[in-house]
């Protein structure tokens, strides 16, 4: 037993004295390392896109006509309500004044039906009570005469008759006079007639309104597709222009920096035209789905306050600014491994051996990583570059800046 625990014991030492005399050889392949520095960094997301207006209007017709006048000409500011172009409207006008005269007229009907036929339908109703009270006391006296015999029947049938025409005119009468009131119903008929017409030029007038063309809103003109004497029709575009009210960046961002963007986000924007001259935007809008072929998110940055020179279409760079920090444990991206993956990390040279080490990370700037746990400041780690694996005997070689270490581009 003894003998079997010394046996032991010569193995655990003669391992552990050829481990020590492996770390103490001078050997294993030189391998480049860049250190962990504290550094300032910034997360941004730079894409490339275009000036666009909140909104753009294509002005076209609802009627074919000839155009008699354009009153405005491209780059021209425009406001809500401004006329633009004129259509041929000699049709138009003269229906609207007919709608008018027919207007008039209805007006004066409901008004003369008011002023002389109710007045004249109750005199009429006075007049009919009148006779129908003479008819009835005739009757009277015919039946009295008959039934003493001094006239024939004939006599009374005659009254009987003069009776009953005077109550029918009575009756009519009284009709007449009630219609004629002004919940009656020729008072209704006639204010009919008056809605009717009024309708009428109402339909006239937006007939003609669609003949001048006028602007819906304050806005500039970017083109214009018509000069006088041409004939517009439905569905071509004659007109077009951009809504004043400030401008904004439309862009595609790749998919893969959907974590970073946020709306708000403040960003640096510099036109190809313009490249010394920036100006600052800010996310308001990304949209809710990724476009399928190209990989991209569709993004709006709108321009607080946007510089003169600036035109709808031009092409803008832009720099969305995620975070920034001014003392941050950073290491180039070249030389962080998975970073993608939930289980970032690094390999690290460790007493001349590749040491693979799980990483925290941060801010992702422009080809650097910040790295807030795992590792310290000082210590050096392996690019991706480099053929080493985790556990491999290595020496150090090149010691590479930050700026080396970093991908192109």
């Amino acid at each position: 037993m003894k003998s079997q625990t010394r046996w032991i014991l010569l193995v655990v030492a003669l391992m552990v004295a050829g481990t020590l005399a492996w770390r103490s050889l001078p050997g294993g392949e030189r391998v480049a390392v860049v250190p962990v520095v504290r550094s300032a960094i910034a997360q941004s997301v730079v894409a490339t896109g275009r000036l666009n207006a909140p909104a753009r209007l294509d002005i076209a017709t609802e009627v074919t006509a000839q155009v008699l006048a354009v009153l405005v000409q491209a780059g021209d500011t425009v406001k809500a309500g401004d006329l633009l172009l004129r259509l041929a409207d000699d049709e138009a006008q003269a229906s609207l004044q007919q709608a008018r005269a027919a207007l008039a007229e209805a007006q004066a009907r409901l008004r003369q039906q008011a002023s002389v036929g109710a007045p004249v339908a109750s005199q009429v109703v006075v007049q009919a009570q009148a006779g129908f009270e003479a008819a009835r006391r005739e009757h009277g006296r015919a039946s009295e005469l008959v039934a003493q015999g001094f006239f024939a029947q004939q006599k009374l049938d005659d009254a009987q008759r003069l009776l009953d025409t005077a109550r029918s005119a009575l009756t009519t009468a009284r009709l007449q006079s009630e219609a004629n009131l002004p919940g009656g119903v020729e008072r209704r008929l006639a204010a009919a007639r008056m809605g009717q017409a009024s309708a009428q030029v109402a339909l006239a007038q937006a007939r003609l309104s669609r003949l001048r063309i006028v602007s819906p809103l304050d806005a500039t003109v970017l083109s214009r597709q018509v000069e006088p004497g041409s004939t517009a029709q439905p569905g071509r575009v004659l007109l077009t222009l951009a809504a004043s009210g400030g401008l904004r960046v439309e862009a595609a961002i790749d998919e893969k920096h959907l974590r970073v963007l946020k709306l708000g986000m403040a960003a640096r924007a510099v036109a190809d035209a313009y490249p010394g001259q920036g100006f600052e935007a800010r996310l308001s809008y990304i949209a809710p789905a990724v476009d399928p072929q190209r990989g991209t998110v569709d993004v709006w940055l709108t321009v607080t306050e946007p510089p003169a020179f600036l035109k709808p279409d031009m092409t803008v760079s832009v720099e969305l600014v995620g975070g920034a920090r001014s003392d941050a444990l950073v290491l180039p991206s070249s030389a962080v491994r998975d970073t993608d993956s939930p289980a970032p990390w690094v390999l690290l040279l460790r007493d001349g051996e590749a040491v693979r080490q799980p990483v925290t990370l941060g801010l992702r700037g422009v080809g650097s990583i910040e790295i807030t746990e795992g590792v310290s400041a000082g210590e050096e780690a392996i690019p991706q570059t480099e053929k080493a694996l985790p556990g491999d005997r290595v020496r150090r070689g090149n010691v590479l800046s930050q700026a080396v270490a970093r991908p192109a581009g």
